[in-house]
């Protein structure tokens, strides 16, 4: 048990450090428009991808959609569009993912 520990934080400390280096010489470089205009796209497509793996299954060879997910990530998305907001849009979008699993599923 104690070696996961370990394990834990020494991932932990890694990941700490690379972050922190990357930050430290990023800061001192300037980047051209083309390159600040693909980093800003980057956390939107690693979300994305993360999304269509949670919405998109694979079941017995094929693929099938998770209709909570489905269901959690268009709410999210409407409330984000009416309010604005993305604390409150996420927490909806949690509430109608959980209602749809504990009443339709």
């Amino acid at each position: 048990m104690l070696n996961q520990w370990l394990l834990i934080g020494a991932l932990a400390l890694v990941t700490y450090l690379s972050r922190v280096i990357g930050l430290e010489f990023m800061s001192r470089w300037k980047m051209n428009a083309t390159l600040r205009l693909y980093f800003t796209y980057v956390p939107i497509a690693i979300i994305s991808a993360l999304l269509v793996k949670q919405i998109v299954l694979p079941v017995h060879g094929g693929l099938t959609l998770s209709i909570p997910v489905l269901l959690s990530c268009i709410g999210t998305a409407a409330m984000i569009l009416l309010t604005k907001r993305f604390l409150p849009s996420v927490m909806i979008g949690v509430l109608i993912g959980v209602l749809f699993r504990y009443f339709f599923s």
